[in-house]
């Protein structure tokens, strides 16, 4: 029975440390380069400030790009550039990229 138990255990933690191995991070990033108002940020992942008006957001990654009404990516999202458009705004104080 003691045998079991241990054979048990150690098949649980191989299934464990499998799982763990073939998850990916969740330090993910986008690939490619976020352009907001002519600065450009490689590999761009969170949230990036919007600091003047009129303020244009390019998307060149592989993720959506959500534009938020309020500084430090609060409020609503004004809009989602998505990957290969550009974004004009008047209003937008933020962008967020996952």
């Amino acid at each position: 029975m003691r045998r079991r138990r241990m054979t048990t255990a150690l098949g649980a933690l191989a299934a464990a440390a499998a799982l763990a191995l073939s998850v990916p991070s969740s330090a993910y990033a986008a690939q490619g380069v976020l352009v907001v108002n002519g600065a450009a940020y490689e590999d761009p992942s969170g949230c990036y400030p919007v600091d003047r008006f009129p303020s244009a957001v390019t998307n060149h990654t592989d993720a959506i790009a959500e534009v938020h009404t309020g500084p430090g990516c609060t409020g609503q999202v004004e809009w989602l550039v998505y990957p290969g458009e550009t974004y004009h705004t008047e209003t937008a104080q933020s962008v967020f990229v996952l």
